[in-house]
């Protein structure tokens, strides 16, 4: 199954020095059942498309809780598409969440996407205000859909490397 995991740069930065990653908690995030039935259209690339932004929405929370301990934490959403198998679904958090059977090596990534610098602005905003926004806070949710706005960019998981040392 291709599942999106929510990540931060120090996480990339340890998936590259330990060739693979233990997602928090375990958490990702999938096209499930759930999610597929939650939408009266769309096709598999669109929703594919909404569970990694419900994992970039995550990233948004990991960069709140690196920004405790370090206030240059760099201010980009991060998220990693693998292809796992053994993946739990739970329904019962939300529609796309699942939970993965054990760390996720560097082989069986597909892709990893990341915002540009240009983003970080809004990035830093965004992480101030998501719970808000999740409570249904229409100031916070304007300030998380300027994040939203920012595209993340996709890259190879042999350019990881490169990516990591021109940041």
């Amino acid at each position: 199954m291709r599942v999106y995991i929510p990540a931060t740069v120090a996480m990339l930065r340890e998936l590259n020095a330990d060739g693979e990653l233990a997602a928090i908690t375990g958490t990702a995030f999938a096209l499930t059942p759930a999610l597929r039935e939650s939408y009266a259209t769309g096709g598999e690339e669109e929703l594919e498309y909404v569970a990694m932004l419900d994992a970039a929405k995550a990233s948004l929370r990991l960069l709140g809780t690196e920004l405790t301990t370090d206030p240059d934490v760099p201010m980009r959403r991060a998220v990693i598409a693998a292809d796992v198998d053994g993946v739990e679904l739970r329904p019962d958090l939300d529609h796309s969440v699942v939970k993965l059977a054990g760390p996720v090596p560097l082989k069986v990534i597909a892709s990893v996407h990341l915002d540009t610098e240009e983003a970080a602005v809004a990035v830093r905003a965004a992480v101030a205000a998501v719970d808000a926004a999740d409570m249904g806070d229409p100031d916070a949710e304007f300030v998380l859909g300027d994040a939203e706005d920012h595209e993340l960019a996709w890259y190879a998981p042999q350019e990881l490397p490169f990516l990591l040392e021109l940041l």
